[in-house]
């Protein structure tokens, strides 16, 4: 074993293997005995493709090259195709419209009008039509959500529900009677709170005797979904955990109240957590500081039976005639697609979001963490060690700190391998993914410390998290970083400016400067979210004033680096350019790249890599290492 300099150690987990090798596994389904999915390729530019597993195990893709199978509604999409007897429905992404492709026919466009955008679709068999949300974008302005129903013969199209600002989690009782879905109004994002109704469906198609179930302003509401008995099923926040329960007798009944949430959530349409294998058993997972479990969960004798699994992460869970899916990983497997026999307990692994190549003695283990931060209170994140069995640090030496700030900010990170972690790791960084206050996986209270507080309680738990690993004696406190995207970017921004003593260094990917530019230039979906994070606008226009990155240049004394997509709607390429500007003006080293063709995210091969690659190159140069990796330079403003 080598001694070097933590940061210079070469590693096998290269960006190739990040990029080329890689893909995303999301939206699964089941018909019949066939499995279906939707990979995300960033060697195809980011091409979203529905692929089928048949009965006899071959693996197949579905849609020809010229498709891509992702709808924009609410921007992030999900809920972007559903299957029926082997027919594909599906939103095309290059036209938004909802495409109908028979088995071993081509697509038929169903929805040829422009302007309207689909997501979360169902199949009523017995009207002959499929119901869903549908986003209209015709009229100017905010666009406007309603629950629409879609002939197959693509000649009618109608709005079913209509009124309030949002609507998603349509679900058809078996007999196709009734109706259930979610909705809410701004300033409320859904897991806020929004309300679950049910309406009935009469032979004309129209629904009436609508009903409001569960939920409210103030309590959310996550997947309804209905047995093979007709009971309407639900995961509610009543005790202030997403728990299960139903509604029988024109009432609302508890299954297992536990302090563990069994939702997420609600970013994307689809989502599932559960899903039933015989009228009263339930399959479903749950999350518990950090970690994701499965279980099944009997509703007539309202027991929890756990299922041990080495998995740390699961999601996707849809059920069928005798098996399962999901999606599931842990710090040693990528994210996996399952399928699990519901008699036997027998898994099979069924595809990897990457092959696993590299060494174990390469790859860092996850270990949940809990630290004191502001206040008396406590916050979590998951530790990564630096890992590499053939490199050991110069003695006396300690490792550089990388700092993960998540998305979201209502959101969590994950524990499933990673290789854009383990990249950082493997050369000799010790990495803190950051859980703070305002995450989801520990129960409402935490989840809503954040209200109010978006750029103080993320802030104090992100430094709180690095100065407890520099008193550990784990970090170097002239090597601390930060990293974060879109609101972890504002995080990360929000850390360099108003904590300018703890970090040395930072990277924002497409991160919020200006809050009060993206209250006044949004999409819908998150036009109101910084009511409850920040403060209601304009009324307190000047919090958000106070707590924008960009008007505190003079605070900042470390330098930073920038990544942009130029097709970004959510956070639009003139925040991180008026930031680059400013950093660059008061002659700070700053780096700033902008990637053509980019959304929200990065998708394609390329920028991933020269993302990721440009920021370590930006870390060597600052920290003052040297890379064991040939990387093209960066231009460093002001080095």
């Amino acid at each position: 074993m080598k001694q070097a300099s933590y940061g210079s150690w070469k590693s096998p987990i290269t960006t190739d293997m990040i990029t080329a090798k890689s893909i995303s596994l999301m939206e699964v389904a089941i018909s019949g005995e066939d499995i279906y999915w939707v990979e995300s390729r960033p060697s195809e530019a980011g091409r979203y493709v529905i692929m089928r597993r048949d009965a006899n195990g071959q693996i197949t893709e579905c849609i020809p090259s010229d498709f891509y199978a992702r709808t924009t509604v609410h921007e992030y999409g999900g809920g972007a195709f559903m299957v029926e007897d082997s027919v594909i429905y599906f939103s095309n992404f290059k036209d938004q419209h909802i495409y109908r492709q028979p088995p071993g026919g081509q697509p038929e466009v169903l929805t040829p009008t422009d302007g309207y955008y689909y997501a979360d679709l169902i199949l009523d068999k017995n009207l002959n039509r499929i119901i869903c949300i549908r986003e209209d974008h015709t009229g100017g302005g905010e666009a406007v959500n309603t629950i629409v129903s879609i002939s197959l013969s693509g000649d009618d199209e109608r709005i079913l529900v209509q009124s309030n600002n949002f609507y998603s989690s349509v679900r058809l009782s078996p007999d196709g009677t009734k109706l259930a879905y979610l909705t809410w109004n701004h300033p409320n994002m859904p897991w806020d709170g929004c309300e679950l109704w049910l309406a009935d469906v009469h032979a004309d198609g129209t629904l009436h005797d609508f009903k409001l179930i569960a939920g409210s302003i103030t309590e959310s509401v996550f997947q309804p979904e209905w047995s093979p008995e007709g009971i309407l099923h639900f995961v509610g926040e009543t005790t202030g955990w997403w728990n299960h329960y139903r509604w029988a007798d024109d009432k609302v009944e508890a299954l297992y109240p536990m302090d563990a949430e069994f939702g997420e959530p609600q970013w994307v349409f689809g989502m599932s957590t559960y899903g039933f294998v015989s009228p009263t058993k339930i399959l479903c997972c749950y999350s518990q500081n950090s970690l994701w479990h499965l279980a099944y969960l009997d509703t007539a004798s309202k027991r929890l039976a756990k299922i041990e699994t080495p998995f740390t992460q699961i999601n996707d869970i849809r059920v069928g005639n005798g098996f399962a899916i999901f999606t599931a990983g842990s710090p040693t497997q990528p994210f996996t697609l399952v399928r699990m026999d519901t008699a036997t307990g027998k898994m099979e692994s069924i595809k990897q979001a990457f092959e696993v190549t590299v060494d174990s003695e390469y790859l860092s283990t996850a270990t949940p963490i809990t630290f004191p931060t502001t206040g008396g209170k406590e916050a979590h994140a998951i530790y990564y060690a630096p890992k590499n069995k053939d490199y050991a640090g110069l003695e006396g030496e300690r490792p550089p700190l990388m700092v993960m700030s998540h998305g979201g900010p209502t959101s969590a990170t994950v524990t499933a391998l990673r290789y854009s972690l383990q990249y950082w790791t493997s050369r000799g960084f010790a990495v803190l993914d950051v859980n703070y206050g305002g995450s989801t996986g520990y129960g409402r209270e935490y989840r809503q410390r954040l209200n109010g507080n978006w750029g103080i309680v993320d802030v104090d738990d992100c430094c709180n998290g690095a100065l407890y690993l520099v008193e550990k004696g784990l970090a170097n406190p002239n090597r601390l970083a930060i990293r974060g995207g879109s609101a972890g970017g504002y995080t990360t921004l929000a850390c360099l400016t108003f904590r300018n003593e703890v970090f040395k260094a930072g990277a924002s990917y497409y991160g919020i400067s200006d809050l009060e530019v993206l209250e006044l230039d949004t999409h819908k979906f998150e036009s109101r979210y910084s009511h409850s994070l920040v403060g209601p606008y304009p009324e307190r226009k000047d919090l958000y004033f106070d707590r924008s990155p960009i008007h505190f240049i003079q605070n900042l004394s470390c330098p930073i680096i920038l990544f942009q997509g130029d097709e970004d709607k959510v956070v639009p390429p003139a925040q991180s350019q008026a930031m680059f500007e400013a950093v660059r003006d008061k002659e700070l080293p700053v780096a700033y790249l902008l990637f053509e063709g980019e959304q929200h995210g990065f998708r394609k091969a390329e920028n991933i890599k020269r993302s990721l690659e440009a920021e370590f190159y930006f870390y060597s140069r600052i920290f003052g290492f040297e890379p064991a990796d040939t990387i093209e330079p960066v231009q460093i403003e002001n080095l």
